[in-house]
């Protein structure tokens, strides 16, 4: 997959997971994309204090994340 595919795929996963995010008053922004898989992504709003924050993370964006683009093998939240 080339690297603005990866993007574009990765933008949908999360764009596919925004609304739930939303419904609880937070959001999600891409960071980057290192070395082809591995995401950065800030979570932001109300998921910054959530307190399940890693769990929806680890559950929810890693998973969507790796049904759009199986090669990512890591996604993380900075701050």
């Amino acid at each position: 997959m080339k690297t603005e595919e990866l993007k574009n795929n990765v933008l949908k996963a999360l764009d596919e997971i925004r609304p739930f995010l939303n419904s609880d008053g937070g959001d999600i922004k891409l960071i980057s994309i290192d070395e082809g898989k591995h995401v950065k992504v800030r979570l932001e709003g109300a998921c910054t204090s959530c307190s399940v924050n890693q769990m929806t993370l680890k559950a929810g964006v890693e998973t969507t994340i790796k049904k759009y683009a199986p090669q990512i093998e890591t996604v993380v939240n900075v701050l």
